[in-house]
């Protein structure tokens, strides 16, 4: 089957607004005129309207939980479907209250239309704003407003047309919008699904007339291939799938496609839907898929046209819903749960709040219990996504509290940086596997603590936060229990290495500042680590000694100091270094430049793009 391909088109709307605007009795009337409730739900509905004294009351069709019936309110989510002639529909009706405020936005993240219910008694309220505002937010670009109870107000004209003016005025900052304003009871049925006699007044298309004639835009995104992996299937050792959501796009048989983030191509073998073989697959389907190579990938990892590959950066402009009683902490850890992903990230700064009762943007330090804000977002290795309007599952996410687990967070990626949007090149895609490990080795005295706090400054100029651990720091903390003997200085190289791994597995760059005067030493960390750069920076003996920075060689020459690296202990100089700096024929920047610019290339990145596309990497000066 091909995508869009079906009988009758299907539209996604949901139903939302103020508390008790009647939200679930327009619902339950859709239904209940259009043969879309079982006998017996009607029956139970009947039974429990009875109780009320009433003879039937719509809305309990859709309010399905026990406390919802109790209280007459809409607490969960409810989906419902039914069809006409000409359509098919799948209603969410949303809460109305504030507590449930995560509740509208569950509801909405699927819709292709809004329903935002008004009572013509109150008229526009703070949460229509918020729900209306939610509903623009979330990239749903149609909306009809129907102005409830227009029986308790006379089916005044006067009154519909002050509402429709006071909501004009409510979303006139929102481009891009479609609204309909209908006049409806939805207790009577006056234009929910016939057009009412009582107001003649109106010439419009009745509720349903309208949904059934709307034309539905395809919100998939069929032209970006986006197949984050969820699990990796192994039966046995001949066969090796990846099973997973399409979120976007087609997928066909011998496509070319990229891993992310190994940024590796191949092409696709097999597409496999249960027990069916597929030439072709589609958003959204969940698949298993097999590729022509063996590439080692898991879960979080993502296949991708490699024509148009997502945006990445480890910073990111976002707009927060925030769901949770515990207010926004700047700068505190949370989880970013993205397609199947979960990345460690924070909110370093609020841009603005969202002030509900006039929608205007307003300065804050902090994000409460269902308010809405701009934020920048920090994570700890790169994100591969898309704007949300642009691709709504590769654009959302939500943010988790580590310590309780709960979901404090919906959230919407506008960009990837602050100002403007890139499409990341493949050539960056390196960076985003691992960060590079920067390992300066020489005599005392050649340069290389000189030399690596200049490269760390310059990558700070460029965007990339940078910490140090200098050779004589890990000696002070570290290894303090270690001497000089060879097997000592040999552990010592060990510590560094290791502590110098496990920063590059988390995408920081890091910079090493140590003698280590063996060269085994050296190369049995550069055999752990993948992208390893060694910078030899080179000077003669004499000239090292000659500065003596730290007096060492006077105390070597003393005797005060044995085993001295040069003179009573051997130096083994790199036979291949990716840097050769000889500090005593060149200037300071000069060595620099050319470790900075060894740096960019093994990023694969240009010096201009170094600041937009690695954006939060950390450098470690060891």
């Amino acid at each position: 089957m091909n995508p869009g391909e079906g009988t009758k088109e299907l539209l996604r709307f949901l139903t939302c607004g103020s508390v008790d605007d009647g939200k679930s009795t327009i619902i339950g009337r859709l239904l209940f005129e259009s043969n879309g409730v079982y006998e017996d739900q009607l029956q139970s509905v009947r039974k429990a309207s009875v109780q009320r004294g009433a003879n039937i009351d719509l809305s309990l069709i859709t309010d399905g939980l026990k406390a919802e019936r109790e209280q007459a309110i809409t607490i969960d989510v409810a989906y419902r479907y039914f069809s006409t002639p000409r359509r098919e529909f799948i209603i969410a009706d949303c809460p109305g209250h504030e507590e449930y405020t995560r509740n509208m936005v569950t509801g909405a993240s699927t819709a292709d239309l809004a329903v935002l219910l008004v009572d013509a008694r109150k008229g526009i309220l703070e949460q229509t704003r918020r729900h209306s505002y939610i509903v623009w937010l979330l990239g749903i670009r149609r909306m009809v407003v129907a102005i409830n109870k227009m029986d308790l107000v006379g089916y005044s004209q006067e009154t519909f047309v002050r509402i429709r003016r006071d909501f004009e005025e409510t979303v006139s900052f929102m481009p891009d919008g479609g609204v309909e304003f209908i006049p409806v009871s939805a207790f009577v049925g006056d234009n929910v699904v016939q057009r009412s006699s009582n107001m003649a007044w109106y010439t419009g298309a009745s509720l349903l007339e309208f949904l059934e004639s709307v034309p539905v835009e395809d919100c998939r995104n069929l032209s970006d291939l986006r197949f984050p992996i969820q699990m990796v299937i192994r039966p046995d050792q001949d066969f090796r799938g990846y099973a997973g959501q399409i979120n976007s796009g087609v997928m066909r048989t011998g496509q070319q496609i990229l891993a992310l983030p190994s940024g590796r191509r191949t092409r696709i073998a097999r597409i496999t839907l249960y027990d069916r073989v597929l030439q072709e697959a589609f958003a959204p389907q969940s698949v298993v898929v097999t590729l022509e190579d063996d590439i080692d990938l898991g879960r979080g990892d993502m296949l991708v046209d490699p024509r148009c590959v997502p945006l990445s950066s480890r910073q990111l402009h976002a707009e927060l819903i925030w769901l949770s009683s515990r207010s926004l902490r700047v700068n505190v850890p949370y989880l970013l749960k993205h397609c199947s992903q979960i990345l460690c990230g924070s909110v370093t700064r609020i841009v603005h709040r969202l002030n509900a009762h006039d929608l205007q943007n307003t300065a804050a330090d902090n994000l409460g219990l269902n308010e809405i804000g701009s934020v920048e977002i920090q994570t700890h290795k790169p994100m591969f996504f898309d704007p949300y309007l642009h691709n709504r599952s590769m654009g959302s996410f939500v943010m988790i509290d580590p310590m309780t687990n709960e979901t404090v967070s919906a959230g919407m990626a506008l960009q990837s940086d602050f100002h403007h949007d890139t499409r990341v090149p493949l050539s960056v895609l390196k960076v985003c596997r691992e960060g590079v490990v920067v390992w300066f080795t020489g005599l005392s005295g050649s340069g290389k603590t000189t030399i690596c706090k200049f490269v760390a400054t310059e990558l700070q100029a460029r965007g990339v936060r940078v910490e140090t651990l200098d050779g004589d720091a890990v000696r002070t903390h570290l290894c303090s229990d270690l001497g000089f003997e060879k097997k000592d200085r040999d552990e010592n190289v060990r510590r560094l290495g290791f502590v110098a791994e496990l920063l590059a597995s988390h995408g920081v760059l890091v910079l090493v500042s140590a003698i280590s005067p063996y060269r085994a030493a050296r190369d049995e960390v550069r055999q752990r680590i993948p992208d390893f750069l060694e910078v030899f920076v080179d000077a003669p003996l004499s000239v090292c000694e000659k500065r003596d920075p730290k007096g060492l060689y006077r105390k070597a020459r003393a005797k005060e100091i044995s085993k001295f690296t040069g003179l009573d202990d051997p130096y083994e100089p790199p036979l291949s270094p990716e840097v050769h700096c000889s500090t005593d024929q060149e200037s300071i920047k000069a060595s620099s430049d050319k470790v900075v610019a060894a740096i960019l290339e093994a990023l694969g990145l240009a010096p201009h793009q170094m600041e937009s596309t690695i954006g939060f990497s950390t450098s470690v000066d060891g």
